[in-house]
């Protein structure tokens, strides 16, 4: 339903969903147009994932770049293989990430992994699929399900910002349990993903009112 609503749409039907919502879409506007990105994006932008899990943006944009760099300037499953663990690991990731990446490389390459196919499947079955390789989380197939695939269906409660957003929106004393917030993800039927962009814009407004 989501896919087929305006971002002036799903902006209402947030608020709908949760009145508290009010205020930060007033003040954001309506949420960004997101569309799958190509087939031949995917396996960077699940790099960039791994990368950035645990770590500032800050940090992971060094690192990141590091990892183009042992890559030759470009990240595919084949560069990844050929860059090797221990140039990766030097770039500044630990070795759980550095073995996820080269796993996820040969799953790649093999067809154990078919990133092509990832349109066509629901959710839950490309969590499944990226949550099979070694040092994959559900986070990293979160951020890949609402970033790559452009996803209506993804409540990722367990990020730290999404947290920290839906307490400032509600107006918490404290922030809410990562449990507490999975149970949240009900009141937004088909636009989670968006929900939780909402979440992102209210930690950001409230830190950029605390500089």
């Amino acid at each position: 339903m989501a896919a087929k609503l305006s971002p002036e749409e799903i902006a209402k039907t947030v608020v709908k969903c949760d009145r508290a919502f009010a205020a930060t879409v007033r003040h954001v506007g309506p949420p960004p147009v997101r569309r799958n990105a190509p087939a031949q994006k995917r396996f960077a932008s699940l790099i960039e994932s791994i990368t950035s899990q645990l770590v500032s943006i800050k940090a992971a944009d060094t690192i990141y770049s590091r990892i183009m760099e042992s890559c030759g300037g470009v990240v595919t499953p084949q560069s990844i293989l050929n860059a090797g663990f221990d140039p990766l690991r030097a770039a500044g990731l630990s070795g759980t990430k550095t073995q996820a990446m080269l796993d996820l490389a040969q799953r790649a390459l093999d067809g154990r992994l078919n990133l092509a196919n990832h349109p066509k499947m629901s959710s839950a079955e490309v969590s499944r699929e990226l949550t099979s390789v070694k040092g994959i989380g559900p986070w990293t197939a979160e951020m890949y399900l609402l970033f790559s695939l452009a996803r209506h269906d993804v409540w990722p409660h367990l990020d730290f910002g999404v947290r920290a957003g839906w307490s400032i929106i509600h107006d918490l004393p404290e922030m809410i349990s990562v449990r507490d917030l999975k149970a949240m993800g009900e009141r937004f039927p088909e636009v989670q993903s968006e929900a939780a962009w909402y979440c992102w814009r209210a930690l950001e407004h409230s830190r950029n009112q605390g500089r």
